[in-house]
């Protein structure tokens, strides 16, 4: 088989995985889901394997299946790597960029640095997706990753934007009502409006304060899985909360919260773009990292 069409099979299975189905394969090949049904069946029939298990609402790989496409990935990028080389490591950003963020922050600074970005670089196309808990970076649904903490990965690469501190905040009238914590075990005895994502200890605050550290169970009658409302609610008066720096320093300058236990510390919560490493000479990746850095260094450096 010539080699051109044998990158051509890995390309559309890379997109089939990457989109989860044979109906979304569709839509993105501009095609008839029969078709990549046909299609599917064609390359499998070559290479004399099974390459999926099918069901009515997802794809499993095969231990083939899962072999075939760590190689496809790979020798697809270095087909890309080797064609950025002969065209010059300098040439303009082009092709698709999927991004994900979490939804109040990727609302509130990603979404505004990549509509600057997009001035920049007409040439990529963007996507950007927000949910309540990152995907797994193991994933490759996404190009970039906008994370909070230590990635876990050794895998991907890691890029600090900026630093960031979780706070714990009330409103004055708040305090005035129920007193102010002296010491972390004073939290058991008070509201505390819980934020539910992730994979993070729920019901429970880890604090340091220089060698010592201290994990206190907490409760409250109000939670969410979106920061946002409990922002609203903390303003409210109905508890003690517990946020990144960059969501609610403003109230903190205006003096509708108020900081609690300033020294005392939660685990760290810098701000990362995460991407695999096969990315990192991706031309459209290393220019809209960039991008973020430079912008998020006027954003949150003032």
């Amino acid at each position: 088989m010539a080699a051109h069409t044998a990158s051509q099979e890995m390309q559309f299975f890379s997109v089939l995985m990457r989109c989860g189905s044979l109906a979304a394969a569709a839509r993105e090949l501009q095609v008839s889901p029969p078709a990549v049904s046909k299609r599917l069946a064609a390359l499998e029939a070559r290479l004399g394997v099974t390459l999926l298990h099918r069901t009515t609402r997802r794809l499993t790989l095969t231990h083939e299946g899962e072999t075939y496409l760590a190689h496809a990935r790979r020798i697809l990028e270095e087909i890309e790597a080797l064609e950025r080389e002969l065209h010059g490591a300098r040439s303009d950003p082009t092709g698709l960029l999927r991004v994900n963020a979490t939804l109040g922050f990727g609302r509130v600074h990603v979404a505004p640095v990549i509509a600057s970005f997009a001035k920049l670089y007409p040439k990529v196309e963007v996507q950007l997706q927000l949910s309540v808990n990152p995907p797994p970076l193991t994933d490759d649904a996404f190009d970039v990753c906008v994370r909070f903490g230590e990635p876990p990965d050794a895998r991907v690469v890691a890029r600090l934007l900026a630093p960031n501190r979780r706070l714990l905040c009330a409103s004055p009238a708040y305090l005035q009502r129920n007193g102010t914590p002296r010491a972390p075990q004073d939290l058991a005895s008070h509201q505390i409006i819980l934020i539910r994502q992730g994979d993070e200890a729920f019901g429970s605050l880890r604090l340091r304060s220089g060698k010592r550290v201290e994990t206190v169970r907490v409760r409250g009658n109000l939670s969410t899985n979106d920061g946002e409302i409990a922002v609203s609610w903390a303003l409210a008066g109905h508890g003690i909360l517990l946020r990144a720096e960059w969501d609610i320093l403003r109230y903190l300058r205006s003096g509708r919260l108020q900081q609690v236990l300033e020294n005392w510390q939660t685990p760290p919560a810098d701000i990362h773009a995460v991407y695999p490493v096969r990315h990192q000479g991706t031309a459209r990746v290393r220019a809209f990292v960039d991008h973020l850095a430079q912008e998020f260094a006027k954003r949150f450096t003032a």
